[in-house]
């Protein structure tokens, strides 16, 4: 067995080459992140991310273009909201912080403010360390953090992320901040905006425990995190403590299953190459050769999600009608298999979704059978 060192170069150099030559890799962040936690059993998006794969360039050569990401509207109030919640200092920030997750604190009257620039990512992270590791030994004292760079190992390589804000309460203990520019509704917010963001704010708390874990004695990174949001339709701040243990639990298995993408990667045929630059046919034969998992719910995470939802079509996927109905259909994969099973053409009557699916067919034809006549 070759030492860790070479099965590592010889991961990358596999990456590279699916990839493209002279191909830059896309950096992974937060929100690649969290979809791959969201999605964890595609192996298409696994090995893609792994690889550094610009799935948006990949879309486009595939003639399936990218909708995914944030208008550019959207982007502009997104950081304006921002910097109102961190304006004075990040005070309305901190006084969230004290309010919803450490009331039994003193008030963060003075907090502190540390400068976190750097050249490049590495002096940011590591200009963030220093900073993180200064303010849990100013015991008594709140300090605000941010935009700071931490950065998560992902399949062999550091991926640099940047939250909105991590604060360090007067004990010592980390908490990570998400903005976002979403509105909470008489003190609730769409839950699958909120369970997005929430993934999100799990990969960071990830990579806050690598940082904390180089400490001694290690301090706490907390699993409630604070969502900040505009409160109804105002540009007013309101903010939820959310608890992302379930979601941080998901992404560490995901990324560790991404530290094993060399068994994707071995499986595939000789030569294949995700490079834009390729033919067309080529191009699609590479990435049909890696299975995907397709559900609606990629539409708003992956910019492959327009092409995965169109060969799930042709190919007649229930998975495609989403996962809640893909699991209510045991062992009826296809659309044809399920019509074929509640006309009685095949299927056994002992199975439960065959037996659902006859009985929903008889209502229909009883519910029917006047108004054909």
């Amino acid at each position: 067995m070759p030492p860790p060192r070479t099965r590592g170069t010889a991961l990358r150099q596999r990456l590279a080459e699916l990839r493209g030559p002279d191909v830059p890799a896309k950096a992974l962040d937060a929100r690649a992140l969290a979809a791959l936690a969201a999605n964890p059993g595609c192996e298409r998006r696994a090995i893609l991310d792994g690889a550094g794969v610009d799935k948006a360039t990949l879309a486009d050569a595939l003639g399936s273009p990218s909708a995914f990401g944030q208008s550019q509207f959207a982007l502009t109030r997104g950081n304006a909201f921002e910097a109102k919640v961190k304006a004075d200092g990040g005070a309305e920030l901190l006084r969230l912080v004290h309010e919803r997750l450490d009331p039994g604190a003193a008030p963060p009257a003075d907090a502190a403010l540390p400068d976190l620039s750097a050249i490049g990512p590495e002096g940011r992270t590591a200009r963030t360390a220093l900073a993180l590791r200064e303010a849990t030994g100013a015991r008594g004292t709140w300090t605000f953090l941010d935009h700071p760079m931490i950065a998560l190992d992902v399949a062999g390589s550091p991926a640099f992320l940047e939250p909105d804000a991590v604060v360090v309460h007067p004990d010592g203990s980390w908490t990570v901040v998400e903005i976002k520019s979403f509105p909470m509704l008489d003190g609730s917010a769409d839950p699958a905006k909120v369970g997005a963001a929430a993934r999100q704010a799990a990969v960071y708390v990830l990579a806050l425990e690598a940082v904390a874990a180089r400490l001694d004695p290690a301090p706490r990174v907390r699993h409630r995190v604070l969502l900040v949001c505009p409160k109804d339709f105002s540009n007013l701040p309101t903010a939820s403590a959310v608890d992302v243990r379930k979601q941080r639990a998901v992404t560490s298995r995901q990324l560790a299953r991404l530290t094993r993408i060399q068994d994707i990667a071995d499986a595939l045929p000789e030569g294949t190459c995700f490079s834009p630059e390729l033919p067309a046919e080529r191009l699609t034969a590479a990435v049909e050769a890696v299975p995907a998992t397709y559900a609606p719910e990629c539409l708003a995470a992956c910019e492959l999600a327009f092409h995965c939802r169109e060969r799930s079509r042709e190919a007649g996927a229930v998975t495609a009608l989403g996962r809640s109905v893909r699991a209510e259909l045991g062992g009826l994969t296809t659309v044809e298999d399920v019509l074929a099973a509640a006309r009685g053409d095949s299927g056994d009557p002992r199975d439960p979704a065959v037996a659902a699916l006859r009985r929903a067919a008889r209502l229909r034809a009883d519910a029917l059978g006047p108004m054909c006549h």
